[in-house]
């Protein structure tokens, strides 16, 4: 199902003329989104890594492939070039890009739409978490800030709002 999920975002943001910005590789659900917006005729400008380029995980197939030195630099790299983040289910990498990036928008690093997609409820745990910290005063209006949408259509809908 999130492969499938995947596959149309990579679809709409074609479709709608929207380059994709993500980190460089051809596995994973990242990969899935590359490959079909590559497919529907999009631009897909993929940053990695050196040590994941020696890891042999480069998608060769991008419009555009920008190798760096560090996974810092990567993460710098796309957030600088991006006008949105959107966030789809994933694992501890996706976790780790998420925060960050929220964190440099709730210091106003950046204004730019930070989008969860909750596919399934895959983050309404997650959510529920966050509301927690918020209440408990650890979080101060952060969590209004994180956009949150349950279809493909609406969280590109989300992200292409100024």
């Amino acid at each position: 199902m999130y492969r499938s999920i995947a596959e149309a975002v990579g679809r709409t943001l074609a479709g709608r003329g929207v380059g994709l910005i993500y980190g460089g590789a051809r596995v994973g659900l990242m990969g899935a989104v590359a490959d079909a917006a590559l497919v529907a005729g999009g631009h897909v400008l993929g940053v990695i890594p050196q040590v994941l380029v020696d890891f042999e995980v480069t998608h060769e197939g991008v419009s555009e492939l920008q190798v760096v030195d560090t996974m810092h630099t990567r993460k710098a790299t796309m957030a600088a070039r991006a006008d949105a983040f959107l966030i789809l289910p994933g694992g501890i990498g996706t976790f780790e890009e998420m925060f960050e990036v929220w964190a440099w928008q709730s210091l106003k690093l950046h204004t730019k739409p930070i989008v969860l997609l909750n596919v399934e409820g895959f983050y309404d745990k997650l959510l529920d978490f966050l509301r927690n910290c918020e209440t408990e005063g650890m979080m101060r209006g952060n969590l209004s800030r994180l956009l949150v949408a349950t279809t493909v259509e609406e969280a590109l809908d989300r992200c292409l709002t100024p």
